[in-house]
């Protein structure tokens, strides 16, 4: 077989709630640690890059949303992977429309494009594997197929949806034809599932040619054609980001692929995948995962089982240590302003606390602890009636925006490396142990003119001390 270029796809606009307290709307699961030292989303690029005798990577396409823009490309840099086009969703449409718009920029450049569509927050631990599945794929696809990936289940999960494979899959792992798709199950149909056979998890990934899907979208799901090619023909270059056209993008349905096309489409084909998958769907996922010891135990480093059987333990906080004892078929999640403890069954109904904590207007059901910004994160530490101190960390070479406040001073304390500060008119440097004050309605800004992070503190105080107290006259990262 001649070799193959396939530019994968990588959605990753997301924010579920079964990982509450660590995944939250403003810092999703796909950008944390959960399994190892590098996020599931860098763990997702790396899968997709390089290649074998018979396949190569391009570029990753990558689709997400303005807030997540600058930690796409941050995380992405860290691992040494160059993206293609990131493309900026206005909103968030579901993935029929993300992925025709993946497509239809694709095809620009060359129709025939082989495109490899996957979500950014999977686990599947065997990379060779893997490959050798896509490789497979490119079988189905030499004959005008659609392709999907079909996980061998391991247990009757009714979390996932499935696929009904038109016979029982082969040992040597080739392509079936695809019968239909199946919702998510109870517990008595999933067994029934699982013991015929021929049905398996539905991962979300997809194997086709670009003209290939976009031939379906027009046959399936036409009314997604003009809105979305509107919002791809009138996209705009930003910093090197590609924003969809917002007007154009709001009038596209809100719908998934599998609805908008793949339930109706007749040629789909469904690699099997035997050798290791999960969503990450839940904390239950993440225990199994994560490789339980003879007890049934996940306890991470800054937490003590006791005594404990089927338990996940886990402190996401440097300073905070998560001790159990006597548990059964527990998990429990500790950060620094929220603690999640539930039942092991209980996993699915996460999404209930988030929807609690919303309903009685708390922050932590949505907003992350640390607030991550093109230039760097911060976290606030202490927050008082007339008062604020921070922790900012500022990546090298970074800057934040030139800015004044109406309502609020600050001081600030470098504690590592090296800040670059402007108030009004002066310029100086500081180092650490040093200080400076800012007074109400000084022009200021803080850069970091070294190659370590500078971290600082600072100190707010003023009658009010929100974060949309800023007043941007100049800002390198373009936001209003």
């Amino acid at each position: 077989m001649a070799l193959t270029t396939i530019t994968p796809i990588i959605l990753c606009g997301g924010s579920g709630t079964r990982l509450w307290p660590l995944s939250r709307k403003s810092y999703p699961k796909q950008f944390s640690k959960l399994m190892g030292e590098e996020t599931l989303f860098q763990a997702s690029a790396r899968r997709l890059s390089g290649g074998t005798s018979e396949i190569r990577f391009d570029r990753p396409m990558v689709l997400t949303n303005s807030d997540f823009r600058f930690i796409v490309t941050e995380q992405l840099t860290e691992v040494g992977i160059d993206p293609g086009a990131i493309l900026i969703e206005p909103e968030g449409r579901n993935t029929a429309p993300a992925v025709l718009a993946a497509a239809l920029h694709a095809a620009k450049a060359d129709p025939e494009a082989v495109l490899l569509v996957a979500p950014s927050d999977h686990v599947v631990p065997d990379t060779k594997a893997f490959h050798a599945a896509i490789q497979r794929g490119l079988e189905a696809l030499a004959e005008g197929k659609l392709v999907t990936f079909g996980i061998a289940p391991t247990h009757p999960e009714t979390a996932y949806g499935y696929l009904e494979l038109s016979r029982s899959p082969g040992e040597d792992g080739k392509p079936v034809p695809l019968s239909r798709f199946v919702e998510k199950p109870d517990a008595a149909r999933a067994a029934e599932m699982l013991a015929a056979g021929n049905y398996m998890w539905n991962a979300g990934i997809f194997l086709f040619r670009a003209a290939g899907i976009i031939a379906a979208f027009q046959k399936h799901a036409n009314a997604l054609m003009t809105p979305v090619s509107q919002a791809v023909d009138k996209a705009r270059v930003d910093l090197g980001f590609l924003r969809l056209d917002p007007e154009a993008w709001a009038g596209a349905d809100d719908i998934s692929i599998d609805y908008a096309v793949m339930e109706k489409a007749d040629n789909l084909a469904v690699v099997p995948f035997a050798d290791g998958w999960s969503d990450l769907g839940g904390w239950d996922a993440v225990w199994r995962e994560s490789g339980p010891d003879s007890d049934g135990v996940v306890a991470q480093d800054r937490a003590t089982a006791i005594d404990c059987r089927d338990t996940l333990l886990r402190s996401e906080s440097a300073n905070l240590e998560v001790v159990g004892i006597g548990l059964n078929n527990i998990m429990a999640v500790a950060m620094n302003d929220a603690v999640l403890i539930a039942d092991m069954s209980r996993a699915q109904d996460v999404k209930l606390a988030v929807a609690a904590l919303k309903d009685k207007g708390a922050d932590q059901a949505t907003t992350f602890p640390k607030d991550h910004r093109p230039w760097g994160w911060f976290e606030s530490l202490v927050v008082g009636n007339r008062f604020q101190v921070k922790r900012i960390l500022v990546h090298p070479g970074a800057s934040l925006s030139l800015q004044s406040h109406f309502h609020r001073s600050e001081h600030w304390i470098v504690v590592e490396g090296t800040a670059k500060v402007t108030v009004d008119d002066d310029v100086k440097l500081l180092t650490e142990n040093q200080s400076v004050y800012i007074p109400l309605g000084a022009v200021h800004r803080m850069e970091n003119p070294g190659k370590v992070p500078m971290v600082l503190i600072e100190v707010q105080t003023g009658a009010y001390v929100g974060e949309d107290d800023i007043v941007r006259y100049e800002d390198v990262y373009a936001r209003g």
